[in-house]
């Protein structure tokens, strides 16, 4: 059945994506002998891919993954240690060492209610300066990135670097990437593309688009289930017309949707990678390279279907034969390569599933919590009828700032007192509480709530209020097609995820301590020999990992 499986498995996509690619890489090599530091460091975040995914997995990964958790140093107990486990966040903090609270990445959108345009949300990766942007129809950009990236850095003290950001999502590139890398591709929902649109376009990317577009057009079979998978299959019915838990990611002709939740999109970011190497010549040249590459289709599958069934359990297998094909494909280059894998953040399983699992206070967020209707109460109580709070019912909620001083006062106190008395409410933080704690550091497991929240908080975008709901509360009161689980919340589900490195000599182990995403940074600036400023970084070098200095 598992060679079945193998041989079906996306055929005519896959192949072709990987055979383009691979024949860029594999120009004539020429053998050396290892180099240090690395001459191609390699950066991977699988997208929603907590410590319990790669646990529950761990054991049947035969690829990729596979490889550097076996050959490698894994942190299976690392953490997005910060309160806001979204993906933009996320992905800010894995190449800077920096905490959302000084890369200024606090949500995927927060509300700017001085932005001077009609729609006072921004999304994390936009340059609203452009006209005609919009928080729904954005112009992809860095400039709310207020954190150095290692490719940046590198590049600063090494000019010859080149620094280069594939993923499935345009908000991984960019804070991956940083402000101004070499390259920068991302799947924008219809396309690939770039922001940087004075840099020519590679051939990679030439060749790519039509053999894409090709394929996508042409329907996609679900996939073949190992034992492994049908022992997942439980079907879950959610809405009278979806059902879930027991799919096998089949697509349509065209079907966008479908693609992205599937190792499909994972293939086809690893084979513009894996392009762009060979074209550019990384690993190959006098300096050493970054590459970054952000891998969402995870973040999908557990998005559309949770991350118990058999969907995800195809996705992670998925997942483990595109990773082996693209390091394969490294090693037929003969290039010297390091790597580090994480991910942005974790995820909450479908509720129904956790539930029946025996996970008795797992539940969905009571649909009549919401901003918009807590703000109703209140604007009544001060004598308005224009809305009083703005944003979620969870996490960042904003003040109308038009208000007067007390009528502020009595819309705080309103609505921190009707959030603290609903049941699935754990408590509620203000700005103020935020802006006197200190910042955390330390073993980010031991962090309390408060400092959680305090290492993703900004006091020029974050919200005047912060709502914490309970553990396994999903943020999601009615789910639909494509959203029936989540993440977001700063219980450990949504924190802990895998820090992995790995490159040849490097003696595997699997350390228990605790580690932080801020920490990659430093530690592979120790391979690389790269210097950094005290308190430059939130981040500390791991010595499990490197020499550190």
């Amino acid at each position: 059945m598992a060679a079945t499986h193998r041989r079906c498995y996306m055929a005519a996509m896959r192949h072709l994506f990987l055979a383009a690619a691979a024949a860029l890489v594999a120009a004539p090599a020429v053998a050396q002998a290892p180099a240090k530091p690395p001459k191609l460091v390699i950066a991977i975040s699988i997208d929603q891919f907590s410590s319990d995914l790669f646990e529950a997995y761990r054991p049947h990964f035969t690829g990729g993954l596979r490889r550097l958790a076996t050959g490698g140093v894994t942190f299976a107990n690392g953490y997005q240690s910060h309160a806001a486990t979204e993906t933009c966040p996320g992905h800010s903090t894995l190449l800077t060492g920096r905490h959302p609270a000084a890369t200024g990445i606090v949500a995927n959108d927060w509300i700017d209610q001085n932005a001077a345009r009609a729609d006072k949300t921004v999304y994390c990766a936009e340059d609203e300066r452009v006209a005609g942007s919009t928080s729904s129809n954005y112009t992809v950009g860095p400039a709310h990135l207020r954190a150095t990236t290692f490719g940046e850095r590198l590049k600063a003290v090494s000019p010859r670097s080149r620094n280069v950001a594939v993923a499935g999502k345009d908000r991984a590139a960019v804070m991956m990437g940083g402000q101004a890398p070499d390259q920068r591709w991302y799947w924008d929902g219809k396309a690939w593309n770039t922001d940087l649109k004075a840099a020519p376009v590679p051939r990679t990317i030439a060749a790519f688009r039509p053999a894409f577009a090709a394929a996508l057009a042409q329907p996609r079979a679900g996939l073949e289930p190992t034992a492994l998978c049908q022992a997942r299959a439980t079907p879950y019915q959610i809405t009278p017309t979806l059902t879930v838990g027991n799919g096998t990611l089949a697509r349509g002709a065209g079907d966008t949707r479908n693609f992205r939740a599937s190792p499909e999109i994972d293939g086809a970011t690893l084979a513009i990678a894996l392009g762009l190497v060979g074209e550019m010549g990384l690993g190959k040249g006098a300096a050493t390279d970054v590459l970054s590459v952000g891998l969402s289709g995870t973040d999908y599958v557990g998005h559309s279907y949770g991350s118990g069934g058999q969907e995800m359990c195809l996705q992670m297998l998925g997942l483990d034969r595109e990773l082996d094909g693209f390091f394969a494909a490294l090693d037929a280059a003969r290039i010297d390569y390091a790597v580090v894998l994480s991910a942005d953040h974790g995820g909450l399983d479908l509720v129904e599933r956790l539930r029946a699992g025996g996970v008795s206070d797992a539940q969905r967020l009571d649909p009549e919590f919401t901003v918009e209707k807590i703000g109703r109460q209140l604007a009544g109580r001060i004598g308005r009828s224009a809305p009083v709070l703005l944003g979620g019912s969870v996490g960042d909620v904003w003040i109308d700032k038009s208000l007067s001083p007390a009528d502020r006062r009595t819309v705080e106190a309103g609505a921190i007192a009707i959030a603290r008395a609903h049941p699935q409410v754990e408590t509620v933080f203000t700005a103020a509480e935020m802006a006197a704690t200190p910042m955390p550091s330390g073993d980010p497991s031991r962090w309390t709530l408060r400092q959680r929240y305090r290492a993703s908080f900004d006091p020029a975008r974050s919200g005047d209020l912060l709502i914490v709901l309970k553990s396994h509360v999903a943020a999601i009161s009615k789910p639909g097609v494509g959203y029936v689980a989540s993440h977001g919340s700063p219980w450990d589900y949504d924190r802990r995820v895998p820090i992995i490195f790995w490159r040849p000599g490097l003696k595997p182990a699997s350390p228990a301590a605790a580690a932080d995403t801020v920490d990659i940074l430093p530690t592979l600036a120790s391979w690389v020999g790269l210097p950094l400023a005290t308190g430059s970084v939130d981040g500390v070098c791991r010595r499990e990992v490197a020499a550190c200095r």
